[in-house]
């Protein structure tokens, strides 16, 4: 007997009967017709359903089961799991709508790639039958998943693979999908993800569509998914709900007490802030000391032969015997004075700080740190923001230049899909405010001096992404950062030409930036859109000018 490609599984309880038959007729109409379709009515009460669904099951490759109980989703789900005889399955809800090539797009990702779980993108089916907000997601990242259901619809899985850890786990209803993710990550991933809207998601009116607050069960579900997820791959950690439904905050536990070292290159610059004249590196030392975060501080400061000797007195005052300094003689050059303070380090862990920050989050440090104790994890770096609230770095994008995610937007907002509220995978960060396990550092071979203003921290990040481990970035750990809301250092042509010379096709495919999203900028707007912050043109000295 040949089987299927596909099992598309569809739970039913009590749909409006119009969007079930638009529901079954998309199965009806994909373009891949290797395809079982089977659906399993959780006892609906409404007789108009049980007659579409009568009438369904005239189509031979559905299979309609009918429960003489009310289960819940987990149950019936697992019903029609066991049901079914294809390759993949395919989880499709009783009211939402597949795309036409949705199952022919799939076979062709499966076929190209091996996956034994896809996801792809998916926009909302409103009330009035109009199409809107697009869901553009970015490529498997699997500490995103941890903090929210990034993936939601539309997901297939290998049959075998979801067999093998159990199928839907009971008491799980509302969360029954990412706890399934998140165990299916633990031993299939990572996911492939296909950049196509494959699925129309339903806003119902009491729908996790229209508002995940609908079903309160369904995030305490989710937050314990998570917890049981931390525990079973040795995360030591507390998870918590987060500031909106369905965001989960994980507070990880420090392994010991870690010995960070804090590389600070200063000039001793002098600016002010909030209408006081100071040297910023004294108050950026300041306030990090004065938060005990769980860690063991080294404060490293690299600081320009010919600096007022004031700035070092004043670093003494305040970093007493956590104190290294290292003289530095040699033309402005950020990346060798980074190494150059890393090679003077005795920490585990190193911070690279600009000297104009100032901490927000007293556990930033510790935020940062359990982040980096993951055996894969290269760099983590933080939330920066203006001092006039504004954001100025949520991770870079890599959009045909080099970014920061979102800047300019205002540092409270939860960002497009929330992705300014949880913790995720980056192309990179900023070294304005980063943490680098020390082994990381030395493996990958320090900064590139060939990028003395600019752009170290693109090459940086691509070099640890390139030693297979992975970026991340965390809105739990904040600094103010009194850089200009303009960049205070011009960015020239030719800075340009050798990153793109460096790394060439890597500036140009961002995993996390889908690419149905807008060339040339930073802030999740889709196509056609080519203009706004931050597209760019080289004038005529050399120049980079910023819209």
């Amino acid at each position: 007997m040949n089987r299927p490609r596909f099992s598309v599984l569809t739970t039913v309880y009590d749909p409006d009967p119009d969007h079930l038959r638009a529901c079954l007729a998309s199965v009806d109409a994909q373009t891949d017709g290797d395809w079982e379709h089977v659906v399993v009515d959780d006892a609906s009460s409404d007789a108009a359903v049980v007659t579409a669904l009568r009438d369904a099951a005239a189509e031979p490759r559905r299979t309609v089961i009918r429960r003489p109980v009310n289960g819940g989703i987990v149950a019936a789900s697992n019903v029609a799991l066991a049901a079914a005889g294809g390759e993949y399955v395919v989880l499709l809800d009783h009211d939402d709508v597949l795309a036409a090539n949705a199952l022919e797009a799939l076979r062709e990702a499966i076929d190209r790639t091996g996956r034994d779980v896809l996801y792809s993108d998916h926009d909302v089916l409103r009330a009035d039958g109009r199409r809107g907000v697009p869901i553009y997601k970015p490529a498997y990242s699997p500490e995103r998943l941890r903090s929210h259901n990034y993936i939601t619809h539309l997901v297939a899985a290998r049959r075998a693979a979801v067999n093998s850890i159990g199928g839907f786990r009971p008491g799980f209803d509302g969360a029954q999908d990412h706890d399934l993710l998140l165990r299916l990550a633990e031993r299939f991933g990572p996911f492939e993800h296909v950049p196509q809207i494959l699925l129309h998601w339903r806003q119902a009116p009491a729908s996790v569509a229209s508002d995940i607050a609908n079903k309160p069960d369904a995030t305490e579900h989710g937050r314990r998914a998570v917890g049981e997820h931390l525990q079973r791959v040795g995360v030591d950690a507390i998870v918590d709900h987060g500031q909106y439904p369905g965001i989960y905050r994980i507070r990880r536990a420090l392994r010991g007490r870690p010995t960070v070292s804090v590389v600070v290159p200063t000039r001793g610059s002098r600016g002010r802030a909030w209408g006081v004249e100071r040297i910023h590196v004294h108050h950026a030392i300041a306030s990090l000391l004065a938060a005990d975060g769980g860690c063991e501080l080294e404060v490293v400061a690299v600081i320009d032969r010919g600096t007022d000797p004031v700035v070092e007195r004043g670093l003494r005052r305040v970093a007493g015997d956590a104190l290294v300094v290292v003289e530095y003689d040699a033309p402005f050059n950020f990346a060798d004075k980074v190494n150059t303070g890393v090679a003077a380090s005795s920490g585990e862990y190193v911070l690279i700080l600009n000297d104009d920050t100032e901490l927000i989050a007293p556990d930033s440090v510790a935020e940062l740190v359990g982040l980096a104790q993951q055996d894969d994890v290269g760099m983590v770096g933080a939330k920066l923001l203006y001092d006039d609230g504004r954001l100025q770095h949520a991770g870079h994008v890599y959009n045909h230049i080099a970014t920061h995610a979102m800047i300019g937007w205002w540092g409270g907002h939860p960002g497009p899909h929330r992705l300014l509220a949880v913790e995720r995978e980056c192309a990179g960060v900023t070294a304005a405010a980063a943490l680098v396990p020390r082994a990381v550092h030395d493996d990958v071979g320090g900064m590139n001096t060939d990028f003395a203003v600019n752009y170290n921290d693109v090459d940086y990040s691509l070099k640890i992404r390139m030693s297979g481990r992975r970026i991340l970035w965390t809105p739990h750990a904040c600094w103010y950062h009194f850089e200009h809301g303009s960049d205070p250092n011009p960015v020239l042509a030719s800075e340009i030409a050798a990153l793109d010379a460096a790394w060439g096709d890597w500036l140009h495919r961002d995993p996390y930036y889908n690419p149905n999203l807008a060339e040339h900028r930073c802030d999740w707007l889709e196509r056609p859109l080519q203009s706004g912050w931050p597209t760019y043109e080289i004038l005529d000295d050399g120049e980079v000018a910023w819209a």
